[in-house]
């Protein structure tokens, strides 16, 4: 069996930090190791659609912000396939068959649904499309039969779903959908990043995000601004680790050798988190050693970022061709569906011949 990927982001904006130690930076390295068949990186303008229907050029916008980003951290067009979701008509009929086998009760014991209708206030008022988001996700999955979806841990309530309906139309119908695996990233700090001000979720809405195409002044700014041990008023004081935002940003960027380049009084992260805790070490030093660990690691991105954005047009020709390619293989899954369904009327020699038998 082929083993193939296929993962995406809502166009809501550009991508920060979170999106990136938590899926971007894995996606690359899943893409450059050579151990996948196919890498199919989707856009999800529609999902994005069902909580901003009355505002369809925000998502319109955001769509070139994300390909941008994409590009800049190093997916390739030339070993991923990045497509937009909308025009993969394919992905909608299959989710139209899919609502048949899941039901409201089911859909509505979803945690992920659950804390999405609660964080868009949407308890008396929720939107069909956005209630069937994973459903959605379902026929997204299928439609390219991945074998393996990467995504943050906030996900895995919606792929458990994906794996409930495949199992019942491959009980109803046959053996027809690819059951997917998710695949965590590996480092724990990176399962969900929080926000700056030190909330769970890095969210736009909260205004709490470091952006991925940001300056390095504005950078600086929200790093020093940063949520830390609020107990830790004097230098000498110890501090704590737990819930102090700037030691989990080190967990998810830091690497040894910047120890050596920016804070050589130190060999690791440990001992620097064994002098913070014993007391003695500022928190504006341990910022500012963050501040050029985060610079370090976003220049690059920035840099060929700005350099895409002098062609758009060939971002766009990028995302064309991708799309093209991605529908022509959720064509075959949905015609895959439709045989195994029966509903493949014209298609079927021996229902016509049946069909004439009984009449005549």
């Amino acid at each position: 069996m082929k083993k193939i990927i296929l993962t995406g982001d809502r166009p809501t904006g550009k991508l920060h930090v979170g999106h990136y130690v938590g899926s971007l930076k894995r996606r690359v390295e899943l893409q450059n190791s050579g151990e996948y068949d196919d890498i199919y990186i989707m856009i999800a303008d529609a999902q994005a659609l069902t909580d901003n229907a009355d505002n369809p050029e925000k998502v319109r916008q955001n769509i070139i912000e994300v390909a941008l980003d994409y590009l800049a951290c190093g997916l390739e067009p030339e070993k991923s396939t990045l497509f937009i979701q909308s025009q993969i008509p394919q992905l909608t009929e299959l989710a139209f068959y899919y609502m048949n086998l899941v039901t409201v009760s089911r859909l509505q014991r979803n945690p992920t649904v659950k804390s999405e209708i609660k964080m868009r206030n949407f308890e008396t008022s929720i939107p069909v499309g956005f209630f069937c988001y994973p459903i959605s996700q379902a026929a997204d999955i299928t439609a390219f039969q991945a074998t393996v979806v990467p995504v943050g841990e906030d996900q895995l309530p919606m792929l458990e779903q994906t794996k409930e309906i495949v199992r019942k139309f491959n009980s109803v119908y046959g053996e027809t959908l690819v059951e997917p695996e998710i695949l965590l990233p590996d480092n724990e700090a990176c399962l969900r990043l929080p926000g700056i001000d030190g909330k769970a979720k890095m969210s736009k809405s909260l205004g709490n995000c470091i952006y991925l195409s940001e300056e390095p002044e504005e950078i600086r700014k929200k790093i020093m601004s940063m949520y830390t041990d609020p107990e830790h008023i004097r230098v000498e004081d110890p501090g704590k680790l737990e819930g102090n935002t700037v030691f989990t940003y080190l967990d998810a960027f830091c690497k040894d050798e910047y120890f050596a380049e920016f804070l050589p009084e130190y060999a690791n992260l440990q001992e620097l988190k064994d002098h913070y805790t014993r007391g003695g070490l500022g928190d504006v030093k341990v910022k500012k050693f963050l501040n050029n660990v985060i610079q370090t690691e976003l220049e690059p991105i920035r840099k060929r970022r700005q350099e895409y954005q002098k062609n758009i047009d060939y971002v766009y020709e990028i995302l064309k061709k991708g799309s093209e390619k991605a529908e022509q293989v959720a064509a075959q899954t949905l015609n895959d569906v439709k045989n195994s369904m029966k509903i493949n009327y014209f298609q079927d020699p021996e229902l016509i011949a049946e069909q004439k038998k009984k009449y005549q």
